[in-house]
């Protein structure tokens, strides 16, 4: 029986620590992952997904805030680890951890490596438009996301899929993949790949401000956009409220359409102004074609239909939905 530590802290890690818990040929003599932090309006305390499922498998479990210091070492080489499993811990190994372990270091990463190396392999991948993506396994060295690959599922991007429903598919699909090659590591029978590094794309880590609607951008293309950032960031944009005097609410996007036609007028729409307030939402001009806001969610209320934000606000052709308070 392969003697493994695990490392990571989000939802894609409880899901996989959870799948290996229970596998016959591995023992997880130890779960690494990040301290507890602040959470919520109240901000208590709270667990990262993956120190509360080690916590429910009843693993022994540290939480150093930083992970490449003499202590965290030493209890690592106390464990005697055959094999180290990274998923989505946020921070590099040095390369003493890296040789620790006999058998090596293993990441499963969401998506087709070379592609998309970094933190935010799925929304990137929708941002671009693919229509596939997929999982994989890889032997880590001292780069990111560049060793050598261990093996490769593919997924469908369907045309509705957002950031959420495909990171669930994938990391479903990346759990079954970790036991298959945690077997083939038990068996001696892991087979390397190196990656072309020439083909290397990146997905830099997303920020808060990377949701802001740009609407001189064509309405396609804020579409992928809408669809890559939901749940978070979440596009957003600011929305004239004329029963609050005009008030500008920050709202975010969660469901939008293309519209090809848009109406006319003289002078000419300009992006980011209303351009259609009939059917299931308002119509934004953008810088190619509109775009239809068929799910929003104004700050400190609950989601709703574009057609209930017309109704509420009283939006009519004309108004900007453009950046009026920060």
């Amino acid at each position: 029986m392969l003697r493994v530590v695990f490392m990571g802290s989000a939802d894609v890690s409880a899901v996989m620590l959870d799948a290996l818990a229970y596998m016959k040929a591995a023992e997880v003599v130890g779960v690494v992952t990040q301290p507890d932090r602040p959470f919520g309006r109240h901000q208590h305390f709270m667990p990262c997904p993956c120190k509360a499922k080690a916590d429910v498998n009843g693993l022994t479990i540290i939480c150093p805030e930083h992970l490449n210091c003499p202590e965290v070492y030493a209890t690592l080489k106390v464990w005697a680890p055959d094999l180290i499993v990274v998923v989505a811990y946020g921070q590099f190994l040095r390369r003493e951890i890296l040789e620790l372990p006999p058998l090596g270091c293993i990441n499963i990463h969401l998506s087709l490596l070379p592609k998309y190396r970094g933190a935010s392999p799925v929304q990137h991948a929708i941002l671009a438009g693919d229509t596939i993506t997929g999982v994989t396994a890889m032997m880590m060295d001292a780069g990111m996301d560049s060793g050598d690959i261990l093996m490769q599922a593919r997924e469908s991007i369907l045309p509705g899929d957002t950031a959420s429903s495909l990171h669930d598919r994938l990391t479903l699909l990346g759990a079954v993949m970790l036991l298959r090659v945690v077997r083939q590591a038990e068996l001696g029978e892991l087979k390397r790949v190196e990656q072309d590094h020439a083909l290397a794309t990146y997905a830099p880590k997303l920020k808060k401000e990377d949701g802001l609607i740009n609407w001189h951008l064509p309405a396609a293309e804020l579409v992928l956009r809408v669809r890559a950032l939901n749940p978070w960031p979440a596009c957003f944009t600011w929305v004239p409220h004329r029963v609050k005097g005009g008030k500008c609410l920050r709202t975010k996007i969660l469901r939008a359409e293309a519209v090809a036609r848009v109406p006319r007028r003289e002078p000419a729409y300009q992006p980011g102004e209303i351009c259609d307030v009939r059917g299931a939402g308002p119509v934004v001009m953008c810088g190619t074609g509109g775009l239809r806001l068929v799910e929003v969610q104004p700050e400190g209320a609950r989601p709703m239909s574009g057609k209930a934000l017309i109704n509420g606000c009283q939006l009519s052709p004309g108004d900007r939905m453009d950046v009026c308070e920060l």
